[in-house]
């Protein structure tokens, strides 16, 4: 059990102890999910120490109301300014978010809060924001998957990292969805009282805090999950080798399979061919680089494996029915990548 001492030494313990000032920043599209695991928590903690441990306020950039990613409007009690101070600051963002990194105000406002030693958060696309003002220079930044090569690409001084959520020196950041819940539970034990936040887990029904180290895609999650050994392999070749593609020829060579076995794996398995599910791969790792970074289409189609651009342009249009110059940005309505790649394998029998 911790000593309640919280962030900034404050005890929470200790009748007429002033409550942590929590800021709730909410971004354009971000996720209601995000924002109800990160509110729940406290009001629950409020709740059972029957008085106010914590006292929140939602902010948005101009202090107008903000649409969430699934329509729904949350009303903001202020908008940013320098003047204002926070024990901890939570960005929450989703689709979109490249339109407001290069916002002076917000980062500057992120700096601030920095300076005078508050804990920074950053949730799903949020962890972006926090990287854009250099706040998270040197940290580990747990990143979501779809995001996860953009991410890479645009702030090299963070180590990206495809787990569930990172707590780190004063800084916090989720994948987002459900990893939200495991962030603000693995907090509050550490940073607040460890049975407090085990009670709330507790009334909450989450059985068990996730560890943040944890992969994203593990297991089950994954696609190749369903793969034989060889064609996991196989799969993994590609993956390691999408600037410079193999021949189909080597990576069936290299896996100890000959090239038509290799062709009734993938078809068994995903329902195309290997060359069509590497080309799949390297248009998803496109798809990424354009709506997520500033890369030129011609740097991306390189990064891609393509070294034609008219290549390029002509498979990009016929994956996502538009070309890649019109998808630059990751938006609620611009084209989807969808996962996973393939289908649930026939009830056959396919030896390696």
């Amino acid at each position: 059990m911790s000593n309640g001492s919280g962030v900034g030494g404050v005890d929470w313990r200790q009748q007429g102890a002033d409550p942590l000032r929590i800021a709730v920043l909410m971004l354009p599209s971000f996720s209601n999910l995000g924002l109800a695991a990160i509110l729940e928590p406290l009001a629950i903690a409020n709740w059972l120490a029957q008085r106010s441990l914590f006292e929140w306020t939602l902010l948005s950039l101009d202090g107008q109301p903000v649409q969430a990613s699934n329509g729904v409007s949350s009303m903001a009690q202020a908008a940013i300014q320098t003047e204002q101070g926070f024990d901890v600051c939570f960005v929450i963002a989703s689709f979109d978010v490249h339109k407001h990194s290069q916002n002076h105000l917000l980062k500057s406002w992120l700096r601030k809060q920095a300076l005078f030693g508050a804990v920074l958060a950053g949730v799903e696309t949020g962890t972006e924001l926090l990287a854009a003002a250099g706040v998270l220079d040197g940290y580990e930044a747990a990143v979501h998957w779809d995001n996860l090569q953009g991410f890479q690409e645009s702030y090299p001084r963070v180590q990206a990292k495809p787990q569930l959520y990172t707590l780190q020196r004063q800084r916090l950041t989720c994948a987002g969805a459900t990893t939200t819940l495991d962030m603000m539970l693995g907090w509050l034990g550490q940073s607040i009282d460890s049975d407090l936040a085990r009670e709330i887990g507790m009334h909450l029904l989450v059985g068990r805090v996730r560890e943040p180290a944890q992969n994203q895609l593990d297991g089950d999650q994954s696609n190749t999950r369903l793969y034989s050994g060889k064609m996991r392999r196989a799969v993994m070749l590609m993956e390691q080798a999408l600037e410079e593609p193999l021949d189909c020829e080597a990576i069936a060579s290299r896996v100890g399979l000959s090239q038509r076995q290799l062709e009734r794996q993938f078809k068994h398995y995903t329902g195309l061919s290997p060359l069509k599910y590497y080309i799949a791969l390297r248009l998803a790792k496109a798809h990424s680089l354009l709506q997520q970074t500033k890369l030129s289409v011609a740097q991306v189609a390189a990064s891609s494996g393509f070294g034609s651009l008219e290549h390029f342009s002509r498979a990009y249009r016929a994956r996502f029915g538009c070309p890649p110059s019109e998808d630059r940005s990751q938006t609620w309505t611009a084209p989807v990548m969808r996962q996973p790649l393939g289908r649930e394998p026939r009830q056959t029998t396919v030896k390696d």
